[in-house]
């Protein structure tokens, strides 16, 4: 089921939506809708590029593995980011 969200923004952020939509002959709402979702995508999970880096260190892999075993046995403690 669909959902309407209002956004309110100022004039020239408007602006920008209208002329990237445009550019990419989308609808506003479209382009809107796009945008968020590639930049949650983007900050909430790594690239192929970042996975490989990661796989590639094995401290880090070992301590993540540990750490995963931990919360999984809930055991440590939650560090808040700031």
């Amino acid at each position: 089921m669909s959902r309407t969200v209002t956004l309110r923004v100022d004039e020239t952020t408007y602006e920008t939506f209208v002329r990237a939509a445009a550019a990419e002959r989308r609808s506003l709402s479209n382009m809107i809708e796009t945008a968020a979702l590639q930049h949650i995508r983007d900050s909430e999970f790594v690239n192929d590029a970042e996975m490989a880096e990661i796989q590639g260190n094995a401290d880090l892999v070992r301590r993540l593995k540990k750490g995963s075993a931990a919360a999984r046995k809930r055991k440590g403690r939650f560090v808040p980011s700031l």
